[in-house]
Formats: C-alpha cells, sequence, structure tokens
C-alpha cells in the first residue's frame, strides 16, 4: 500500500525528553509519600498527561497529589527541559531522507513543544511549523490513547490513515495510532527506554520497532510494500 504522510509524536521520539519528564516525576511524587523510580514511571506512563497520570494514581493507589502540584510540575519541568533537552540521535539527519509529508502529533501543549523545538540545540520547531498538532487543543481535546490527534492529523494533510505511517514510543501512542487506523513503527532509542519496551510497543500493534531513527527511512519504504496482516 503507498504511503502519503508521516506523523511523529515528539517526546521521546524526536527529542529526548520523557527521561526529563520521569525523574521530575519521581522527585515529586517521593516529595508526596509516594516512591517510583523515573524507569517505572516510563513503563506506566509515558505518553499520558499529567492528568491522566493524576487519575491513574488516585484509583491505583489512593494518592491525592496537592491541587498546585500540576503547575508546580510544568514549571519544573520547562526549566529542566530548557537546561538538558537533546534532540534525538541522528534525528535531522532522518528527516532529510523522508521525501513524504510530515506532521507531529503529541499529547503535549503547544506551547511546550513550541519551547522544546525551538531550543537552539534541537532547531525542529521550522522542519514541521504549521503541522504541530497538540490532542488536548484539536477536535474534542481528547488526548492519546485516544485517536482524535492522529486523525485531526490525516485529516489536515488530507492523507487516509491507511497511507499514513506513525512513529511512537509510548503503548498509549501505539494504541492510539493503530485505533485511527494508521501504520505504527514504534522506537526505543529515548534515554527512557526500559526492558521489555520493544515487546509492550508491539503488543499494543507496532508492526515493527527499531532502536534509531536512522533505520526509520528504510522502514517508511518498506511498509509502502508490505501488505498489513
Amino acid at each position: 500500500m503507498p504511503l502519503s504522510l508521516v506523523l511523529f509524536d515528539c517526546d521521546g521520539v524526536l527529542v529526548d525528553s520523557e527521561i526529563i519528564s520521569a525523574k521530575v516525576d519521581s522527585t515529586m511524587l517521593k516529595e508526596v509519600g509516594y516512591d517510583i523510580s523515573p524507569t517505572e514511571i516510563a513503563e506506566r506512563f509515558a505518553g499520558l498527561t499529567q492528568d491522566r497520570i493524576a487519575e491513574l494514581l488516585q484509583e491505583e493507589a489512593g494518592i491525592r497529589l496537592p491541587e498546585d502540584y500540576n503547575a508546580r510540575q510544568r514549571v519544573a519541568l520547562d526549566q529542566r527541559l530548557a537546561a538538558e533537552l537533546e534532540p534525538i540521535a541522528g534525528v535531522h539527519e532522518m528527516l532529510d531522507r523522508i521525501d513524504l509529508p510530515r506532521a507531529i502529533c503529541s499529547n503535549s501543549s503547544t506551547d511546550r513543544l513550541k519551547l522544546m523545538l525551538t531550543l537552539e540545540r534541537v532547531k525542529l520547531w521550522d522542519r514541521f511549523r504549521p503541522y504541530v498538532f497538540s490532542a488536548r487543543e484539536v477536535g474534542s481535546g481528547r488526548t492519546k490513547p485516544a485517536p482524535d490527534v492522529y486523525l485531526h492529523g490525516c485529516r489536515e494533510l488530507d492523507a487516509a490513515p491507511g497511507e499514513t505511517v506513525v512513529l511512537e514510543d509510548s503503548v498509549h501512542g501505539v494504541a492510539a495510532a493503530v485505533a485511527a487506523g494508521c501504520r505504527v513503527v514504534g522506537f526505543v532509542g529515548g534515554g527512557h527506554t526500559y526492558p521489555g519496551h520493544a515487546n509492550s510497543l508491539t503488543e499494543a500493534g507496532a508492526e515493527t520497532v527499531i532502536r534509531r531513527l536512522s533505520e526509520f527511512p528504510a522502514v517508511v519504504e518498506a511498509l509502502a510494500e508490505w501488505e498489513r496482516a
């Protein structure tokens, strides 16, 4: 099946932000009495919004976060991102090799995305704008694992989901892309990867999993030839 569009998640796919977020969350959750490692946060919560993480913590462990927790977390994370964020290795070279239209579909806010993608050492904003979509700011505002942001990306660039390939690093993101009807490639090359990460993405519906962005252009070409199972 020919491909006509490539959609990228951002955190943990284009920029190595998930590990920074996991470290911030681990520190702040310990301060409110919930001891959880960055690795466990990455495994359980990568790809989810802070609001959804708070809901899950309350459901699973009875943890009610302070009212100002999300605001303080945003400030702490933005400060660390501005100081520490790096692009995923090979991202610019990978983009140079892909000749299809592309967009970003993320659970992060547009403000957070612009902060990350405009950093001097990252320089990715101009490679995607204006096609940078925040799930909470398009359509109904439902975030991944709902498929809405990927369906929005397909509509905006006039591509059928079945002719669209998505690169995702989280189980929730893969589930969203699969639900949208897109082809999905899993990515486990970010600093937040964990044992069993590749298997989890495959089980969620990724057709294949890569560890380096340099592998992605060849996979895109191959997917155009592979029949869906």
